[in-house]
């Protein structure tokens, strides 16, 4: 026997990785942008550094995972949208930091390599590249042999970005009296899977199948809708309004994400009343018996982007967010801080 069918016995197959390559290629190369100067199937990604018109150009990287939403991609044996979550929880990461997304690569890895399931996955990640405008430009498929249970895989993705020093946003301005945005989730996004998996499937004795009246679909399409990608939100609006800063709200939610972008003296205080979060949230609430900050710092709670903005330009934001279809909220607004102070407040929990 020759050794690569050894290898194959043991549970690495070359030859469908080298299948899964060739048929990846189309589908990556639609996501290409011009600084791209390799193309899939190399040692490395290439691509160029556009610093034309920027003064001190800046790289933000950012790298991220989908976590235990993986687990509803299992069970309904649906592939092609996780990857529209992966590329949503880096890009937004590096573009609430006042940068343009270049370009990602992602890591996949199976048990056994799956090459139909790998497809469907790299689909939804080259959808999500073009949503952002960002190329993805390689990544690496594992076939790990008795690492994962039958059927099931990890993903995890990075994104490197560019900006210039004078448009970095770090929140350093945020000032007393600037008002806060909330922009709308399409759902639970990527975050507080394992508690809902827990409520939905251990408590509740759910499957993904069930129809649930409140959602108007199964708890699988519910649980499995992607993570919106605000990337183009952000840098149409920044051209012609001046942002202070903005929160990428993930693991942690309100509580944990917005204090990351606020001056030591200052504190966020926000109307949980100004905004209707989407039903799975009440639901989520109502069948654990959730408190307020429990969800507050375990969800997003139909918040998934928070933007500062001076007070004079709060008005015009909000209606150059709906004019791009975005649902937007005027949940709050920055007050000074005292010591020993939380840095963010809830004025009506």
């Amino acid at each position: 026997m020759k050794k690569k069918d050894r290898y194959a016995e043991a549970g690495v197959d070359i030859d469908a990785g080298n299948k899964f390559v060739k048929l990846i290629k189309p589908i990556v190369a639609k996501t290409f942008k011009s600084g791209v100067r390799t193309d899939i199937g190399g040692f490395a990604g290439i691509c160029s550094l556009p610093t034309q018109g920027l003064k001190s150009p800046l790289l933000v990287a950012s790298t991220d995972g989908v976590g235990t939403k993986l687990k509803i991609a299992f069970m309904m044996d649906k592939h092609d949208t996780v990857g529209i979550d992966l590329v949503a929880m880096s890009v937004n990461d590096v573009v609430v930091q006042g940068a343009t997304p270049l370009f990602m690569l992602d890591y996949l890895a199976m048990g056994k390599l799956d090459v139909e399931k790998a497809v469907q996955i790299v689909k939804g990640i080259a959808q999500g590249c073009t949503e952002a405008e960002c190329s993805l430009i390689g990544g690496e498929t594992a076939e790990m042999p008795g690492f994962y249970a039958e059927g099931e895989y990890d993903l995890a993705g990075f994104v490197v970005g560019v900006v210039d020093r004078e448009n970095l946003l770090e929140g350093s301005e945020i000032a007393v009296g600037n008002q806060i945005i909330g922009i709308a989730s399409s759902g639970l996004h990527s975050n507080g899977y394992s508690l809902a998996r827990r409520i939905f499937f251990d408590q509740l004795k759910m499957s993904v199948h069930d129809r649930v009246d409140e959602f108007g679909r199964t708890l699988g399409e519910e649980l499995l809708e992607p993570t919106r990608i605000y990337v183009k939100t952000i840098k149409n609006l920044r051209r012609d309004l001046h942002v202070t800063g903005i929160a990428h709200i993930t693991g942690g939610g309100l509580i944990d994400n917005v204090p990351r972008i606020l001056p030591k003296r200052c504190k966020a205080v926000i109307k949980t009343s100004s905004w209707s979060p989407p039903v799975v949230f009440r639901f989520l609430q109502e069948q654990a018996k959730l408190s307020p900050r429990e969800m507050m710092r375990t969800f997003n709670n139909g918040i998934g982007l928070v933007m500062v903005v001076r007070e004079e330009h709060a008005g015009e934001a909000l209606s150059r967010l709906k004019a791009m279809g975005e649902r937007a909220y005027h949940i709050g607004c920055v007050e000074a801080r005292a010591d020993r102070e939380e840095a963010i407040q809830f004025a009506d929990v």
